[in-house]
């Protein structure tokens, strides 16, 4: 039986992904990636803007890029400078029904392009879960690794980022001795990248996420009843790390969301 503290946790869980993925900024509402060149960088519905919208006018304005500094031109008003998602919650530029932002990969900036409005003509058909399962909540060594491991992680445009890792979830499971390497270690907790035996059939293809809280004392819960669908399965204006051969199970998860509809 699990734990009704658990449960609850689990079901608020659920009901916020399904809110979030249902409202106005959903990784559902984006309609474009555009990567920005050096300089000045044209916005509007002209055929030849380096960023085009769907509607509105043929120059909504042009955003000046030098290095990783971003400055935003309209056509009419004041020059407004934009914090990327660099640093966290990027600046939003706004034309009605539509939004826009830049974001930063390796030094290259983008523009992510969303229409708010999404809703009316896709309504969020909702994300199905396994139901939870108390055997899937796994507590596992938190190992040190040395040398650390520099792994090359794939993402969903092809290019590979290396990511220097210094710890490993280890556990044993079917009588199988498994670990799982992290992407991202803080004192807020820990973050991995998986796929396993249901990927590609009944989960996302391309594996899931996972976020634990941090270890304590030499142990980390890994709870994969929490495992979800990354932005990728949902948009194809996403950049989502994929899982390294490390971090591919042997077995079926069956746990966590499955596939999106």
């Amino acid at each position: 039986m699990a734990d009704p503290v658990l449960l609850e946790r689990w079901r608020r869980w659920r009901t916020a992904r399904a809110e979030s993925l249902a409202g106005p900024d959903s990784w559902l509402g984006l309609i474009g990636l555009f990567w920005l060149e050096e300089g000045a960088n044209a916005v509007g519905s002209a055929a030849d803007a380096a960023v085009v919208l769907p509607e509105g006018p043929a120059a909504l304005g042009y955003l000046e890029c030098a290095g990783t500094a971003v400055v935003w031109q309209p056509a009419a008003g004041a020059a407004i400078p934009l914090r990327t998602d660099a640093g966290g919650e990027p600046t939003v530029v706004e034309h009605n029904a539509l939004a826009f932002f830049v974001i930063e990969r390796d030094g290259r900036l983008a523009v992510r392009l969303r229409d708010r409005q999404w809703m009316r003509t896709q309504p969020f058909a909702g994300i199905e879960t396994f139901a939870y399962d108390p055997a899937w909540r796994i507590e596992a060594e938190w190992q040190p690794l040395e040398p650390p491991q520099v792994m090359e992680v794939p993402n969903v445009t092809g290019d590979l980022k290396p990511v220097t890792v210094a710890w490993q979830a280890a556990f044993e499971l079917g009588g199988q001795r498994v670990t799982l390497l992290p992407m991202n270690v803080s004192e807020s907790g820990v973050f991995f990248v998986f796929r396993d035996a249901t990927s590609g059939r009944i989960s996302y293809g391309a594996g899931r996420f996972l976020n634990t809280e941090a270890a304590i004392d030499g142990r980390i819960v890994l709870d994969f009843n929490f495992a979800y669908s990354p932005p990728c399965a949902f948009t194809p204006f996403a950049t989502c790390p994929l899982p390294p051969p490390e971090n591919w199970l042997p077995f079926a998860v069956e746990a966590g969301e499955k596939r999106p509809h």
